[in-house]
């Protein structure tokens, strides 16, 4: 998928960029698999973001019970640098939606653009979880 991939949903990314010192967006999967890319970022780049923020939630998201309930359902991580910051969101079952940004970025306005684009999109920024069928099965669309 990541060398023929389309980046269909790159343009929808790039409306979150318009909030000054917004750097780039990336739509990822739970399993860090690069779905969409804004522009000015390179593929290989963001991929390799992609599976480091997808760690980096599943990291946020064991941490739940620090937070008061071990079932409290992760949201939101962000991470601040000298340079700037990293907004990682929950963006529908399976997806999620991360925007880099300087250090001097209305950090309420990005989190808002995100949160925003999220509802807009709906179930198009859901990404299912990859299968992997079994050889014999029904659903398998091999040779058996």
């Amino acid at each position: 998928m990541s060398g023929q991939m389309t980046n269909e949903l790159g343009w929808m990314l790039d409306e979150v960029l318009k909030v000054p010192e917004a750097r780039h967006a990336i739509l990822l999967s739970a399993d860090g698999m690069l779905r969409a890319h804004s522009q000015g970022i390179q593929r290989d780049e963001a991929e390799r973001q992609a599976a480091a923020l997808s760690g980096l939630q599943s990291i946020s998201r064991s941490t739940a019970e620090f937070c008061g309930r071990e079932a409290s359902p992760w949201q939101q991580t962000l991470v601040e640098f000298a340079d700037g910051y990293v907004f990682l969101v929950a963006a529908g079952a399976g997806a999620y939606l991360a925007v880099s940004a300087g250090q001097d970025v209305d950090m309420e306005a990005v989190t808002y653009s995100m949160h925003k684009l999220v509802d807009r999109l709906g179930k198009e920024l859901t990404s299912l979880p990859r299968q992997h069928s079994v050889p014999g099965r029904p659903d398998d669309s091999g040779t058996a």
